[in-house]
């Protein structure tokens, strides 16, 4: 069986016309669907990052950044350590769970005194909530802000 083919007892002239008219809708959907695809992927969307450690009760410090679409929140983090002071943020790699937060601003969590950095997110709009991810699978939203808190557990 044959499948995208043309009548058999089509005029040939009619056929070329037909080829033709595939062809160029062919052409122009190949052209136009890139243009689609990137447009959203090239403007960079705002994110904040805020820093509060609940332990110190140390000012909090809030950094804004932009994010590419669909990029992970490490990413933008390391995007902050090259364009802002937010230059101390340490992970370890986990092979079975990717990267672990352990310092920020210089700041360590400790397995004596019971402390961590948690990840937080601040939905616009909505409550906070606690992602189901860490720094290395989560991907921000448009305006989210990000707050990575030094808490105990």
């Amino acid at each position: 069986m044959r499948y995208c083919s043309l009548p058999a007892d089509l005029p040939s002239k009619l056929k070329m016309r037909t080829m033709n008219m595939a062809t160029f809708v062919s052409v122009t959907l190949l052209l136009l669907v890139p243009g689609i695809l990137t447009e959203a992927s090239s403007k960079p969307d705002s994110i904040q990052l805020l820093v509060w450690n609940s332990i110190a009760k140390t000012p909090n410090v809030t950094y804004t950044t932009n994010i590419v679409y669909r990029g992970i929140l490490i990413g933008a983090m390391k995007n902050l350590q090259k364009t802002t002071n937010f230059n101390k943020f340490t992970y370890t790699e986990d092979p079975n769970y990717g990267p672990f937060l352990v310092s920020v601003n210089g700041v360590a969590g400790n397995n004596a005194d019971k402390t961590y950095w948690e990840l937080l997110v601040k939905k616009p709009k909505k409550n906070v909530i606690t992602p189901d991810v860490g720094i290395g699978c989560y991907i921000p939203q448009p305006n989210d802000i990000i707050i990575l808190k030094l808490t105990n557990y």
